[in-house]
């Protein structure tokens, strides 16, 4: 006991306490279990990151303090990447860590000519701009913007239909910057920043609060389609061995559609383990026709999709498709964001020996990249509907969901397959990153997962209809249907370019301000 009170209190007067303690909170405010609910960490979580960086000059001393910080932050939020690829795991936490660093580095360069305060004030500039930055280049992984850690909040969250997740981070950032400016101003300034921080909290919860009374005055309900969402359960590890998983596919389906004559029945992403549209597998693809004529319902699933050079395969997808009960050509979506190094190495195209560098998950070297986002035409007996369906990893890119929304798509459908990560809180980030995307879009989720998460949410991230983890089991819900496009799907990088610019303009501001300093002799 006496050893480990000499430990704590040595890490209590450590240069790295506060990088330590910052880094828990942010990885603690991150979604994880349905019953740990801390988001509200991440309002003072880089607090005493930044108090303790005020007096740091030396840029060695700087980085290992904001390194060390991310490390922790990424170590909490991503360990279970790991479950499914230990290299890969290691990989995604130390890279990760380091890329998250940026904003702070520039922090540290606007600090080191213009001083502390005015590189506080730059900040939520400087964050934002990064983490737009960082998703427009292959090796995103932008799982970890900070936005995301209030994907489950939701009664705070509904402005998103506005900023995007842009905007919650740039609220967050700015909500640590004014409780580190509190602290280090004097009293008289304390009910200032204390008025502005409540100001902060309040007007979220307004602007939902008129959301929420909008939505229940509503005379005319929406639209709605009435989708069956297949969870068939199989182990990701065992089902790129042979085995005749399509019978259980049909079977399980088979009673769903007689129970509930289903408008669309969606199978997980890959469940077609097999390129069902080459010759080779015809009678496979005129046997599914078969059983969707005697449903009466189409079908939505993840399949192995394969384009030709001549007679030989030369690109291999992970794809959806969209199969009707007639004759008509299926309407194809091949996956465009692929996860680095898993499902692509990034920049292979243009250095192919990195193709070594691949920790695949799929059975696969590695999958080629489609080209469009290309919604689906779904016909029912009230009309057509255009659907929107996002394949997995590609849920966590909020610019790219509207343009689905943007082509005309009344209802986002995500199929997935999260088993990879077994028990493991991986599953709940993902589904709570979803969220985000419903909420920016206004647009309800019907999200169809192999083993993990299957839920319907609403257009304000809310759960409708679920079931329950691991089990082999279907769920059938009226879906409804919007049309209208929010402010943030017409504009999804308005903010983030906003701050960019402006971030720019600081950097030539505190550049001009040490000129003067210098020119001066101060």
């Amino acid at each position: 006991m006496l050893s480990l009170s000499r430990t704590r209190d040595q890490l209590s007067h450590s240069r790295y306490a506060a990088s330590v303690l910052s880094g828990l909170l942010l990885g603690l405010s991150f979604p994880s279990y349905p019953f740990i609910r801390l988001e509200l960490l991440a309002w003072i979580a880089l607090v005493p990151l930044l108090t303790s960086l005020r007096t740091v000059e030396r840029a060695g001393e700087f980085f290992r303090r904001v390194y060390l910080s991310m490390f922790f932050y990424c170590l909490i939020t991503l360990w279970w990447v790991s479950l499914a690829t230990l290299p890969g795991g290691i990989l995604t936490i130390f890279a990760q860590s380091f890329f998250l660093t940026v904003p702070l580095l520039a922090f540290y360069a606007v600090k080191k000519m213009a001083g502390y305060r005015f590189a506080l004030f730059s900040l939520p500039f400087l964050w934002v701009a990064w983490e737009w930055a960082y998703m427009q280049q292959d090796l995103s992984l932008g799982w970890l913007t900070l936005g995301n850690s209030q994907a489950n909040l939701n009664f705070m969250i509904q402005y998103a239909d506005i900023t995007g997740v842009w905007g919650i981070s740039f609220w967050l950032l700015w909500f640590n910057v004014l409780v580190v400016m509190a602290l280090s101003s004097s009293k008289k300034k304390h009910l200032r920043f204390a008025l502005l921080m409540a100001l902060m909290v309040l007007l979220p919860l307004l602007y939902s609060a008129l959301l929420f009374y909008r939505e229940k005055a509503m005379i005319v309900p929406p639209d709605q389609l009435r989708v069956t969402l297949v969870q068939p359960n199989i182990d990701p590890h065992d089902k790129w061995v042979p085995q005749n998983i399509m019978e259980r596919y049909y079977w399980v389906s088979g009673k769903a559609v007689r129970e509930n004559r289903p408008d669309l029945v969606i199978w997980p992403e890959t469940a077609i383990l097999f390129s069902i549209l080459e010759p080779p597998f015809a009678d496979d693809l005129q046997f599914l026709r078969i059983s969707l004529r005697e449903w009466h319902s189409a079908l939505l699933t993840g399949f192995i999709d394969v384009k030709h050079k001549g007679k030989q395969p030369y690109e291999i997808y992970n794809a959806s498709m969209l199969l009707e009960s007639g004759n008509e050509a299926p309407r194809i979506y091949r996956k465009i964001h692929l996860v680095p190094f898993a499902e692509r190495v990034p920049y292979i195209e243009y250095f192919p020996w990195l193709g070594y560098a691949t920790f695949s998950l799929s059975g696969i070297i590695g999958w080629d990249r489609g080209d469009d986002t290309t919604v689906m035409t779904l016909s029912t007996s009230r009309g057509k509907v255009i659907i929107a369906n996002v394949i997995c990893y590609e849920s966590i890119f909020p610019g790219y969901v509207t343009e689905f929304v943007r082509k005309g798509a009344r209802l986002l459908t995500l199929v997935t397959n999260d088993g990879w990560y077994a028990t493991s809180y991986g599953p709940y980030q993902h589904l709570a990153i979803g969220r985000l995307r419903c909420i920016e879009n206004r647009r309800a989720m019907a999200r169809c997962a192999n083993t993990g998460l299957t839920v319907v949410l609403d257009k304000f991230g809310r759960t409708i209809a679920e079931i329950p983890w691991w089990e082999e089991k279907t769920l059938t819900a009226e879906v409804p249907l919007e049309s209208s496009l929010t402010f943030y799907t017409r504009y999804p990088d308005l903010l983030p370019k906003v701050a960019l610019a402006l971030s720019l303009l600081l950097f030539i501001v505190a550049f001009l301000k040490k000129s003067l300093n210098k020119q001066a002799g101060l």
